[in-house]
């Protein structure tokens, strides 16, 4: 054991800042990169940085459909007739346009050269190639200029960011068939703990069903993992230490559930020393105590307690961003929100408390931050029913109205 500040006879526990600072720090980004097509891209995170080759638009166009004419043309009140010279549909490219006349034109296509205005059809009057247009018209109206949303050479988007359906467009926008992400992190996962039993299995008296699994499988998935599955294995030392051995082979991080306490069943923490180094071990918080990190055999390994919640809380808290910054992305760490209470929470805690949360409104229809009526860290439908976590320091209480905390967790995965 290195650096975790504490052993099986400390019971110093870490400030929950200090411990995620410490993780993130610790994470590597992936240098591996490969080529996606940018249709197969979601989700996955920026290896380099993507440029435009052009501009977008690439040529003044029109903002709406209408006629396209020379603003010196519509001068002062009432309306012009002008006879309509050329028609411009998106796709198409007009001729130059001559004084005295109109272009019908529609939406997105380019304006034509001597044209400086578009007036939206609906205050037009048309007649066969004849329109009436009201004055006065001023120049630039309903023009979107060239460049006027990307410009050739502009960096679009930063290595390290995560691409949503929205980078998808913008990255197709420049004409990108491709663009270079980092591969796929591979997590490699087992369970501790004889009483677990498969989904679809029959309980013996003492037995659960292993939710923990499901629960980090789609953790996982969620994040772009590629996930290396071993299962449930056996509670003993020499398995525990099997497994580790295998997972770190063929891994690039290892994420355990259960075995990471001080029971005398609980073998994880004692595996992990005696493969590795345990760097940080009991972090000051709740739910979620018994996070440990360490590495093993070249591996990160990060140990996660075996109750339902901690494994869904911690995730969100500590995996979350150190598999972030292991995936290359740059902002790692979710930022809270301050909201209203809509609770009240009267005792003070010896460790920072994550309660699950979401926004409903008041009376007033105004947003207030409201709490699962049991925060035990089994309850697993808490995690289910809530969208965030408030924040509630060491030492502090909570009374409905005040000001405090809260971390959405769709920012979190």
């Amino acid at each position: 054991m290195s650096d975790c500040g504490c052993d099986s006879h400390d019971i110093k526990l870490i400030p929950y800042h200090d411990a995620l600072g410490r993780l993130v720090d610790a994470a590597v980004p992936l240098a591996d990169m490969e080529e996606v097509v940018t249709a197969a891209a979601l989700g996955r995170v920026l290896a380099e940085p993507v440029f435009s080759g052009m501009d977008v638009p690439p040529a003044d166009n029109s903002a709406m459909d209408g006629y396209a004419l020379r603003s010196n043309d519509i001068l002062g009140d009432g309306d012009i007739t002008l006879p309509v010279s050329q028609r411009i549909p998106a796709g198409t490219y007009g001729q130059p346009l001559a004084a005295g006349t109109a272009a019908r034109i529609f939406t997105g296509a380019p304006v034509p050269p001597g044209a400086d205005a578009v007036v939206m059809q609906e205050v037009c009057t048309a007649s066969d190639d004849i329109v009436a247009i009201p004055g006065p018209v001023a120049a630039g109206q309903n023009i979107r200029r060239a460049g006027e949303d990307i410009s050739s050479g502009q960096e679009l988007l930063a290595a390290g960011r995560r691409i949503r359906p929205q980078e998808m467009g913008l990255i197709a926008s420049v004409g990108h068939a491709t663009v270079s992400v980092v591969r796929r992190l591979r997590v490699a996962i087992f369970f501790t703990g004889d009483e677990l039993v498969e989904p679809g299995g029959s309980l013996k008296p003492g037995q659960i069903y292993d939710s923990n699994r499901f629960t980090l499988l789609g953790l996982l998935a969620e994040m772009g993992c590629d996930v290396v599955d071993l299962g449930v294995v056996g509670d003993t030392l020499a398995s525990t230490r099997q497994a580790i051995r295998s997972a770190a082979d063929q891994a690039d991080l290892v994420i355990t559930s259960g075995g990471v306490s001080v029971g005398e069943e609980d073998h994880v923490r004692i595996a992990l020393e005696e493969e590795g180094d345990l760097n940080m071990w009991r972090i000051a918080i709740k739910p979620g105590k018994p996070l440990a990190y360490g590495t093993a055999h070249g591996a990160p390994f990060i140990g996660l307690p075996g109750n339902p919640v901690s494994v869904f809380a911690t995730f969100c808290l500590f995996v979350s961003p150190f598999i972030k910054r292991m995936q290359g992305m740059t902002s790692v760490v979710s930022r809270a929100v301050p909201v209203r209470a809509g609770f009240d929470w009267p005792k003070p805690g010896t460790r920072r408390e994550f309660l699950r949360a979401r926004l409903e409104q008041d009376a007033a229809g105004l947003p207030q931050a409201v709490i699962y009526p049991h925060q035990g860290s089994g309850v697993l439908t808490s995690t289910s029913w809530a969208e965030g976590f408030v924040e509630v320091p060491e030492g502090t209480t909570v009374t409905a109205g005040q000001t405090v905390d809260y971390l959405p967790m769709s920012q979190m995965l």
